[in-house]
């Protein structure tokens, strides 16, 4: 098969190598210029894409990240990009299109538990842009369109948490975090593109919802800092499960967030 990613970060890049171990062919779009030998690449401001050119595509990747967190960013590149992408694929066989939202669209705070079935209520700003992009990629493909939620996506750098946990000695909440492995996003995004059975979204979570003091605690413990206290019992923040990801069969090769924050500690130590 033929497939262009539309966005190529990190994450993109290796979905793209899993695909290309699968002799598939590969195609990028990006603003700045790409090295590795997954792809072919292209450098194109998505606002003029032009995929006349491109032999014709089967599969396509959109996964977008604004450059700044305020609404304006969000708007243009989950919102704005939508027109140019969809009028530049037409005349192509499209037969999925793949795009990554996030779990930002469930508005809940309280600590509510959270799967593939529950009610999209988002409550802020940038939660209603990505619910708009979801849904204007669903009525532009109908068929066609898979909607991909993360949760915080980590496993390249523990440097915020370190700082978090080098500087907060009170934390306000019991807040709940989650979480997925880049390495398990890449590999369940590459397994879309050829699952038999698709739904028509999905979340991509370990399964294993955190409160963030504990997590402070263990890098505090690591590190020999003075150890977190907890202000409140208060529970805030959502417990985030990926229902529709198991059924499918797929297998996390990281299930132990501490693990791969210890291997990244270690890492850390050695190049000072």
């Amino acid at each position: 098969m033929h497939i262009l990613f539309i966005g190529y970060g990190k994450t993109s890049q290796r979905v793209a190598k899993h695909l290309f171990e699968q002799a598939h062919h590969i195609s990028t779009i990006s603003r700045s210029q790409k090295t590795d030998c997954y792809a072919t690449h292209y450098l194109q401001d998505i606002q003029q894409l032009d995929l006349a050119q491109l032999r014709p595509v089967d599969v396509v990747y959109v996964i977008l990240a604004p450059s700044q967190s305020g609404i304006a960013a969000y708007q243009q590149t989950y919102v704005d990009s939508i027109e140019p992408i969809v009028e530049a694929l037409k005349g192509h066989p499209v037969q999925r299109i793949i795009i990554v939202s996030s779990t930002r669209v469930y508005g809940e705070n309280a600590g509510e538990r959270i799967d593939d079935e529950s009610i999209i209520q988002p409550i802020d700003e940038q939660g209603h842009l990505l619910r708009k992009m979801e849904l204007l990629w669903q009525a532009y493909y109908p068929q066609q369109s898979i909607i991909v939620r993360p949760t915080g996506i980590y496993g390249t750098s523990i440097a915020r948490l370190k700082k978090l946990a080098e500087q907060t000695l009170s934390y306000p909440t019991v807040h709940f975090s989650n979480r997925i492995h880049i390495d398990d996003l890449a590999k369940f995004l590459a397994l879309l593109a050829t699952l038999d059975q698709v739904q028509s979204s999905y979340i991509v979570t370990n399964n294993t919802p955190l409160a963030m003091h504990e997590i402070l605690r263990w890098f505090q413990q690591c590190l020999s800092l003075p150890e977190v206290e907890l202000a409140s019992e208060q529970v805030t923040g959502k417990q985030i499960y990926a229902t529709r990801l198991v059924k499918t069969g797929f297998k996390f090769d990281h299930l132990i967030c501490f693990n791969d924050y210890a291997a990244l500690l270690s890492a850390h130590s050695n190049g000072k």
